[in-house]
């Protein structure tokens, strides 16, 4: 097709330079710039203010890493399978950024967002948005729905996660509608539901995602970006130190056979 074009306001190179956001990336952006603060620029297609790099920066910290989660683990026996290929292991790390795991964060953003829009207008005080928190948790409940962001299957008396994210939103000026509202939900909850669960941190990450402004279908990638910090400290990890064997093993040696009955 002659003519052709194809747009972009990313990134571009030529023979002697490479621009990236309009800037010059040896000159401009190398040494003068975080990677958090490069990659919300990148998503949000504007530079973001210290503040909302102070965020950004710490969702990316709180999403790292959490130990020995289903994604660590598959990138870990991944690398044992082909240990050829780092990228596989990271690869199969990631792709398991599901609803349980990682995905929660898009998943509270969105649903703080959604509420948020169907207000005719926001509430003025904690008594206003603690009433909006205990009619959303009632509808979803009645919905048949669980609330993102609402139980943690380790941290049952509180993700510890949860306030650092609250108080440094505070102190960056950044504690937004999103944010309001999932704490709100924190104090609102138990009466609807009758027992108490604790706010998550990958839901506070969605929020703060949600009051920084940057785009809800990303919100998921942001997560997988900062666990691919965490997948490469296993996988470097697991080079030095393997235990990938021993969860094959342990799972190969300890197999409960039972054949299908064959009618």
């Amino acid at each position: 097709m002659t003519g052709a074009t194809y747009r972009t306001g990313l990134g571009t190179s030529d023979a002697d330079s490479i621009t990236v956001l309009g800037h010059s990336l040896a000159d401009d952006l190398m040494g003068q710039v975080s990677f958090g603060e490069l990659a919300f620029w990148l998503m949000a297609k504007h530079r973001p203010t210290p503040q909302q790099r102070n965020m950004f920066e710490a969702v990316l910290v709180a999403l790292a890493d959490h130990g020995f989660t289903p994604t660590a683990i598959a990138a870990r026996v991944t690398l044992l399978s082909a240990p050829e290929s780092i990228q596989g292991a990271l690869a199969a790390g990631l792709l398991g950024g599901g609803d349980r795991f990682l995905g929660v964060t898009e998943n509270a953003a969105r649903f703080l967002h959604a509420a948020l829009e169907d207000c005719d207008s926001l509430p003025t005080d904690e008594a206003g948005w603690d009433d909006l928190a205990a009619e959303v948790v009632a509808r979803t409940r009645a919905e048949g729905r669980f609330v993102p962001g609402l139980g943690h299957p380790v941290h049952k008396d509180g993700d510890p996660r949860t306030p650092a994210l609250f108080e440094l939103a505070r102190r960056n000026d950044l504690f937004g509608p999103h944010l309001e509202l999932f704490a709100a939900i924190g104090r609102a909850h138990p009466a609807v539901l009758g027992r108490r669960l604790p706010l998550n941190g990958a839901g506070a990450c969605g929020a703060v995602l949600g009051d920084i402004g940057l785009p809800l279908g990303v919100a998921r990638g942001v997560a997988l970006l900062a666990r691919c910090a965490g997948l490469l400290g296993h996988l470097a990890e697991e080079l030095d130190d393997p235990i990938g064997n021993d969860i094959f093993m342990a799972v190969d040696r300890n197999i409960d056979y039972r054949p299908i009955e064959r009618p």
